[in-house]
């Protein structure tokens, strides 16, 4: 599968600039995720790949050809968008078979074609349907069924499972995925829940403000955030975070904030030896508090418990600003009491008060 490469990839509304200097290679065979709240460019980004929006400034590459100013029927691309855009005249044979046919394939090629992927999708008994007997999800269906039968090089989905409820969204997720291996193409999607992004992608791109905070793999965003936007924005719940400062004591390093100190692992001593004294902002994940008391234990107030099953969500408070603590609980934590935690050191992030970046 051909390389997607954006190279400083502009773009602008008269005086306005929604996409500035954009630098992102897409590997072939790879499920690129573009990732971001409302408005930081990354369905821009994907619609300048498929030709939909014309480019102030830079390249656009696919497969070592320069394909910034041509046509999007000159791509090779497929586009799932948001609404399905079926034509609500035609059944599902014809709504996926349409852009054959308009390329006059032969009859026999279309019908193969057409049986294969509705097969594929669990859509074979819905040919003969229209798109207003079918479901929010069959439709969804239809419309990734329309973009496969195409056969192209890759595929461009535009947060195609916004419309769906939560149920079908899971669903939907679900077997998207299975069907990114199945036929090993080239995709990328566009979507502002991280959620999706977290499930889907082999590799994640985080937007804001028409610019990339950073590109990994699901695990290296969640586990080394390289900012406080992303650590904010990756993990579900969110990141709790903390003013305080460094300092050390006894030879050991600790995160202080207003009536704690978290000891931090005796391995990024060295490295954070030059930011002691400094200002710095504490993240702590909502999953690396555990139940427990020992040397390093906090008694915190539990404002809050909302039990869900297997686990238990909490809101408690800690150094004068409200956190969320999640903890694996097999029945439901009464509040109103204090309990005590420990603080996973490993899950202990540092970042720069000023710049917000990542020590």
């Amino acid at each position: 599968m051909p390389k997607i490469e954006l190279t400083n990839l502009q773009k602008s509304y008269g005086a306005v600039s929604v996409i500035d200097g954009l630098n992102l290679t897409m590997e072939d065979g790879e499920f690129t995720v573009l990732v971001g709240p409302s408005g930081c460019g990354k369905s821009t980004t994907l619609r300048m790949i498929a030709g939909l929006e014309t480019v102030t400034g830079g390249e656009i590459r696919i497969g070592g050809r320069d394909v910034t100013h041509l046509e999007p029927k000159e791509r090779d691309l497929a586009l799932v968008f948001q609404d399905y855009a079926l034509y609500p005249h035609m059944n599902v044979a014809k709504n996926m078979s349409f852009a054959l046919r308009l390329a006059r394939y032969d009859k026999s090629k279309i019908n193969s074609r057409v049986n294969e992927v509705a097969e594929m999708l669990g859509l074979t008994e819905y040919l003969n349907r229209k798109p207003a007997e079918l479901s929010g999800g069959q439709r969804q269906r239809v419309a990734m069924g329309r973009a496969l039968v195409r056969d192209a090089s890759t595929f461009l989905f535009d947060e195609p499972l916004s419309n769906l409820d939560a149920k079908l969204r899971a669903q939907m997720r679900a077997e998207l995925a299975l069907m990114s291996k199945r036929i090993q193409k080239n995709m990328v999607y566009v979507t502002h829940d991280q959620v999706e992004a977290m499930t889907l992608g082999d590799r994640i791109v985080v937007m804001k403000s028409g610019k990339i905070m950073q590109v990994g793999t699901p695990e290296e965003l969640y586990r080394s955030p390289a900012n406080l936007f992303v650590a904010g924005f990756i993990g579900s719940p969110t990141m709790n975070f903390l003013d305080g400062e460094l300092f050390e004591e006894n030879g050991r390093l600790f995160a202080k904030g207003n009536g704690f100190a978290l000891p931090l692992p005796d391995k990024r001593k060295a490295e954070l030896a030059t930011h002691t004294g400094r200002k710095i902002i504490i993240g702590l994940r909502p999953g690396n508090f555990f139940m427990g008391n020992g040397e390093n234990a906090l008694e915190l107030p539990i404002i809050l418990s909302e039990y869900i099953g297997a686990q238990s969500v909490l809101m408690s408070e800690l150094g004068g600003q409200t956190i969320t603590i999640e903890v694996s609980s097999e029945a439901p934590i009464p509040s109103g009491a204090p309990m005590e935690f420990l603080i996973e050191e490993e899950g202990i992030h540092l970042f720069d008060s000023k710049t917000e970046e990542a020590l």
